[in-house]
């Protein structure tokens, strides 16, 4: 059962959001806030090269260990070579996955995040194609509906 499901690719955006460059507490704000404001891009931020970039959206549980979670999008960079500790959206005789990759000695692995699935040793005469690095994850804490996202 795959653990992504795609969502869209991703276009260059022309459009800057107020980014302020300072660290918020958690606890009360800080008044120098209202003079930090500057403007940054999304791309830039998260590091978005369109069009070789896309966004997934994770299923289940087995990336919880490094705070992936359970309808949390992903960030996936195509364009960029994986290689071992990257976490990849990998897919293996037709089943899709987002694991962390690791080689060992000649061999590759594909290791949940989470003690209670195994690790997935690609054997020979397996397909294993990667199919992008994850770069970034977002998640929503309002309790509003992400069916719109």
């Amino acid at each position: 059962m795959p653990n992504v499901a795609a969502i869209a690719p991703l276009a260059p955006s022309d459009q800057p959001i107020r980014w302020f460059d300072t660290c918020v507490p958690a606890g009360f704000p800080s008044p120098a806030l209202d003079h930090m404001e500057q403007r940054i891009s999304l791309d830039e931020l998260l590091g978005i090269q369109a069009p070789h970039t896309y966004l997934v959206r994770v299923s289940g549980d087995s990336m919880s260990g490094i705070g992936l979670y359970d309808g949390d999008v992903l960030v996936v960079n195509r364009a960029l070579k994986a290689g071992h500790g990257d976490i990849v959206v990998a897919c293996v005789n037709g089943e899709v996955f987002v694991k962390r990759l690791q080689k060992r000695q000649a061999r590759i692995v594909l290791v949940s995040e989470n003690p209670r699935y195994a690790p997935r040793y690609i054997m020979e005469g397996d397909e294993l194609l990667i199919w992008g690095v994850v770069r970034n994850s977002i998640r929503w804490y309002a309790s509003s509906d992400r069916s719109q996202a």
